[in-house]
Formats: C-alpha cells, sequence, structure tokens
C-alpha cells in the first residue's frame, strides 16, 4: 500500500471519530436554543394583563389619572393596574427630578396627588380602588 493510501485511510479514520463529537456539538447546542426559546416566550415577554381591556375602556370613556413620579400613593395606583398601566390616559404633573408642577396641571387645578377625572367632570383625589373606577366610567372589571 503507498504512503498516500495510508494517509487516506488515516483521514478517513480520523474523520469517523470527529463524526460522533460533532454530532454531540450539534445536539448541545440545539438543546441550549430550545432552552432560551422556551424562557424568552414563557418568561421575558410581558404577560397580557388580565386588566387590558379595564384600562383600555377608561381611555376610551376619557378617564384621566393626574400623577407625579415622586408621589408613593400614584405608584401604588400604577401597580394596581400592573402591565395595563400603559394603556391609561396618564399625565405627569412634575418634571423628571424636580416637586414642581406643570402649567397642564396647574390650569387643570391639580391640587392632589393622584387625582382622576372622569367623563362628567367629577373628581378624586387619593388611591382609587379598581371598583370605584369601574363605578364611575361604566367600564367592567375583568
Amino acid at each position: 500500500m503507498s504512503k498516500f493510501s495510508e494517509k487516506r485511510e488515516e483521514a478517513a479514520a480520523e474523520s469517523t471519530k470527529q463524526g460522533p463529537r460533532w454530532i454531540w456539538i450539534a445536539v448541545v447546542f440545539a438543546v441550549l436554543a430550545a432552552v432560551w426559546g422556551a424562557y424568552y416566550f414563557f418568561y421575558y415577554q410581558k404577560p397580557a394583563s388580565t386588566l387590558d381591556s379595564f384600562a383600555k375602556c377608561l381611555k376610551t370613556k376619557g378617564a384621566k389619572m393626574y400623577g407625579a413620579w415622586w408621589c408613593p400613593h400614584c405608584k401604588d395606583q400604577k401597580e394596581s393596574f400592573g402591565f395595563a398601566f400603559q394603556y391609561v390616559n396618564y399625565v405627569e404633573c412634575s418634571p423628571p427630578g424636580q416637586r414642581t408642577m406643570n402649567d397642564t396641571c396647574k390650569q387643570a387645578g391639580i391640587k392632589n396627588f393622584p387625582t382622576w377625572q372622569y367623563p362628567d367632570g367629577s373628581r378624586t383625589e387619593g388611591l382609587q380602588p379598581l371598583d370605584t373606577l369601574a363605578q364611575k366610567t361604566g367600564c367592567k372589571l375583568p
């Protein structure tokens, strides 16, 4: 047998040995990709809130919340909606990093935070239970 034939047989034998190793590496990457995909799909994405339709209804009906970034009751009110708060018609009355009131809220006559203004022009001040907001607007809680 020639040296060329021997080298070719050695190379073929070597590639056969490496074949299963590459298969295992591919399997490991596939499993890691599947785990990452499952994590992204189930945990990373924001889940749809059960209050989305309620918050959207408040906005459609014309309810508006006036608040300030530094107000603890405003924070509590926002948290009562969870991710659905993004659909609430919210007016920030205090510029970031300041405790002054902007002109929009001064002209609206806002005195305390949070203040909810309803379609009929009435207002409530302070943290409001969701059922109060539902009663004032006619929106249904889920």
